[in-house]
């Protein structure tokens, strides 16, 4: 036994080394990965490849004079390449469960860090021995032809040292420096674009923000054709970023990108460019800013209403499964809708257009035989499923997609779904006629076949009616158009955005908004995604785990005004995700970096966002100025910040921040009543905050009634006084004839021990007889107080009747046989008025009834 326990300290090392092996064994593979992807970071020209992007590379031209650095760069370039061939990237691989295991142990383990501090934005290049050596040799050749003034050695050299291409060490003082020497050398608009873009931003500590330097050189990019500059500009003049607010000059600088955008959108296939959207918020992933259930995005009218055993609830992968499952056992339904997404494509899943062209041929081959005639089948709802089967394989051979493009097969499916009155195959066919693709052209037919896909509410198709009837010209006409455009604006169309920005710019069939065309402009602007963002560059890199150049490539989307990517600037950078701060080996997460610790850049981002309606934005704002985060603390601030979240989108953590403020007098005067109302307010807006209510409700009732006890200055809680019901005449009456329990009190004594509204006991009773009873109940009720009231009416009528005939007997009496004698006292009555006086003889009986009796 103790040679056993002699062992054991050896048996710990052991085990403790076959750990750190397997561990360095596991990241081996990694780190490759790391350095392979980092040598082929995307620059500029690959992340977004935009027409109007100036590519300062030469590469091949023979006519290039050795004095002006071409010589250089040709073998920089070669050099480089031939480190791109020989450090292929490895794929990447999911870790296993040992690896898995091996990594969460490791990173529980106590670690001895000897390095020193990251020169990522130090002054100065790294030293060549530290690179490999094409690339070390790349880099001296192209400083070589940087210092004799060669626009691609500079060009080159700063998209090195800021993105990290080829595994060089991103420099941003370096890349600054290289990029302000390029863009005053000839005026390159891609090099003002990011010198203006560093003056924004300040990223790395190379420069101090300055945003009128930043909207300077964005004008001049903008000038020179650059896109992203241009959208920039028109968002700082739109929002007041760096100058004055100007809608006109928004309007303008997001007119010439809309421009671009659809210029770029109708210079694809037949029906317009077709691209997945890439732009997300990386917050909703997790619930929202505050979680799920406490984030406005994610609560009360904006939670997910469906069921836990709901799809709602299931992964993109649950659902392909389970439509494959599905398809596999016959279900064509299922079929047709794998080929819709895989066609389509979505977040996290690109087009597949092999894919869905086998699952709509496989819908299409359960209706129609070889030579197109139908098969008869009992299966309800297979000619419709079928016919939008047929609309997406005409539009594939039609647009060329996973199929050589085929106009005369395009059109065969189209009449197969046209047959069965397929809104799809009846628009794409409508362009067929309208264009003279494989058809002859025939403008009347494609306006028939227009107009029939529009009355299904198809939104490209809403647009053709539409601008057929732009062409004409009337009055009515224009009135027509812009009913088009606006039904298919509800779908998100493009070129429907565009029409109306141009017709609300213009002032065509309305009048003129500046305000309305810049939000419409923008919105076209902002779709075209492939061509002016970065989001699906941020996204790989997000997803790859680099957040240092994810966040610069969403810093590009947010400062071109996309509030998504101002939300994800925002997001990364924000550290107040916990309340508690956690150890890193407890959350077996890496230590945050000093790139993604800028407080204050947050703060800016949040409120650009928050400027966008982004509620949980506004909320973190509040929570920024009220701690004082990134700026010093501003309790007013936070309060208006809270305010704003509360009053209109009605924000949960809004109202109970208000409430918490309201108790503890910050910011606000301390009134526990006006913090109870909060409260229940923010319980009322999203039921998931029953428990944060519930205690802090508990905490205010104590400290309200402790404050009632000692006499306290504070307003303690009051309760709220009964709303008393307003009875009409009808209801009274009502109420008085049956003797109710709220005059009365007398609901002491009730015999009823059974339910009002649950039958005899075994009876045989279905409801109808009870529904019949207290029908005739209220009628019977109805019909009593409606006789009393006419029956009151006649008396009164009756008895003003008779006494006037009584009045008018005894005058005739008077006049027949009185004399002069009795004259005054005839005058004496006649001038007693309708009714007797106080004091006569007759005012006692007319009390009682008498007079006239």
């Amino acid at each position: 036994m103790k040679d056993r326990l002699r062992l054991f300290p050896l048996v710990a090392i052991f085990f403790f080394q076959l750990l750190h092996i397997a561990y360095a064994l596991q990241n081996a593979g990694n780190d490759q990965v790391e350095s392979a992807e980092r040598h082929t970071k995307h620059t500029i020209p690959v992340q977004a490849a935009p027409e109007d992007f100036q590519q300062p590379l030469h590469d091949g031209d023979e006519t290039l004079k050795k004095s002006d650095g071409a010589e250089q760069v040709q073998k920089a370039l070669a050099s480089l390449r031939r480190f791109e061939r020989t450090n292929p990237r490895p794929k990447r691989k999911t870790l296993g469960i040992t690896g898995t295991i091996t990594q969460y142990v490791w990173a529980m383990l106590p670690k001895i860090s000897a390095q020193g501090p990251s020169s990522a934005g130090t002054e100065g290049t790294q030293p060549s021995k530290e690179l490999p050596y094409p690339v070390a040799e790349a880099v001296k050749l192209l400083e070589e032809a940087a210092d004799i003034k060669n626009s691609d050695a500079m060009f080159l050299l700063a998209q090195m040292n800021f993105y990290g291409n080829f595994s060089y060490p991103r420099n941003y003082s370096e890349a600054f420096r290289r990029y302000s020497q390029l863009a005053s050398l000839n005026g390159n608009s891609s090099a003002q674009h990011m010198v203006g873009f560093m003056y924004a931003t300040g990223i790395g500590g190379a420069v101090p923000r300055d945003q009128a330097k930043a909207l300077l050189y964005h004008t001049f990019a903008a000038a020179g054709g650059n896109v992203r500059s241009e959208m920039t500009v028109a968002h700082r003049h739109h929002s007041g970023i760096g100058t004055v607010r100007n809608c006109e000059s928004a309007v303008k600088h997001y007119k010439n990108v809309a421009d671009k955008a659809v210029e770029w959108y109708r210079s694809g296939p037949p029906g317009g460019m077709a691209w997945v959207a890439d732009s997300y918020r990386l917050a909703d992933e997790d619930g929202g800013v505050y979680g799920e259930g406490a984030s406005f995005s994610s609560s009360g009218s904006n939670a997910n209403k469906q069921g836990p055993s709901s799809d709602a609830h299931a992964a993109l992968d649950d659902v392909l499964e389970y439509l494959d499952l599905m398809s596999r056992k016959g279900d064509f339904k299922a079929t047709f809708s794998l080929g819709r997404i895989h066609y389509d494509g979505q977040k996290g899943l690109p087009r597949n257009l092999k894919s869905a062209r086998l699952y709509f041929m496989r819908v299409a081959r359960l209706y129609w035989q070889k030579d197109g005639r139908a098969i008869e089948s009992d299966k309800m709802e297979l000619e419709k499923i079928a016919s939008k089967a047929a609309g997406y394989l005409g539009r594939m051979f039609l647009r060329g997609e996973g199929l050589d493009q085929n106009f005369e097969k395009a059109n065969t499916w189209f009449q197969r779904g046209i047959k069965s009155g397929d809104a799809g195959s009846q628009y794409f066919s409508g362009v067929m006629y309208l264009d003279g693709l494989g058809v002859p052209k025939n403008i009347p037919k494609a306006t028939e076949l227009f107009k029939a896909s529009a009355k299904q509410d198809y939104a490209p198709a809403m647009v053709a009616m539409g601008a057929l009837h732009l062409d004409q010209g009337g009055p009515e006409d224009m009135q027509v158009a812009n009913r088009y455009f606006e039904l298919a604006a509800r779908y998100g169309n493009i070129e429907s955005l565009y029409y109306l920005g141009e017709m609300i710019n213009l002032g065509i069939g309305r009048d003129r908004s500046c305000g309305l065309a810049t939000a419409y402009y923008k919105s076209v602007a902002e779709k075209a995604e492939p061509l002016v963002s970065s989001f699906a560059e941020a996204n790989f890199e997000y997803e790859k785990g680099d957040m240092e150049l994810a966040l610069l490539d969403y810093i590009f989307a947010a400062e071109q005004g996309y509030e998504k990517g101002q939300a994800n600037v925002a997001y990364l950078l924000d550290q107040q995700k916990s309340k508690w701060d956690l150890p890193t080996w407890l959350t077996m997460t890496a230590p945050r970096a000093s790139f993604l610790q800028n407080s204050a850049l947050a703060l800016i981002y949040w409120t650009r966002s928050a400027k966008q309606t982004n509620i949980d934005s506004m909320v973190k704002m509040g929570d920024y100025y009220l701690h004082g985060i990134g700026t010093h603390s501003d309790m007013e601030k936070a309060a208006a910040c809270y305010t704003a979240a509360s009053e209109f989108h009605q924000s949960a953590q809004a109202l109970f921040n208000l409430g918490w403020m309201h108790e503890n007098g910050v910011g606000l005067d301390q009134d526990f009543h006006l913090a109870k109302r909060y409260y229940d307010h923010a319980l009322e807006t999203n039921d998931e905050a029953y428990l944060p209510v519930t205690l802090s409700l508990f905490k205010l009732r104590f400290r309200s009634a402790w404050n009632t006890f000692t006499h306290g200055r504070v307003n303690s809680i009051q309760d709220e006084p009964a709303p008393k019901k307003q009875w009409s005449f009808s209801e009274w009456i009502a109420n008085f004839l049956q003797d109710d329990h709220p005059y009365y009190n007398d609901d002491y004594d009730d015999s009823n021990f059974l339910s009002d509204t649950d039958p005899m006991p075994g009876g045989d009773v279905d409801g109808f007889y009870e529904d019949t009873i207290a029908e005739l109940d209220g009628l019977l009720e109805s019909l009593i107080v409606v006789g009393l009231v006419a029956s009151l009416v006649f008396l009164i009528y009756y008895r003003n009747q008779h006494q006037q005939a009584h009045r008018q007997g005894e005058a005739a009496r008077v006049q027949a046989g009185a004399g002069p004698a009795n004259g005054a006292a005839q005058e004496q009555q006649e001038d007693r008025g309708l009714f007797p006086q106080p004091g006569d003889p007759e005012f006692g009986q007319w009390a009682a009834g008498g007079v006239g009796h």
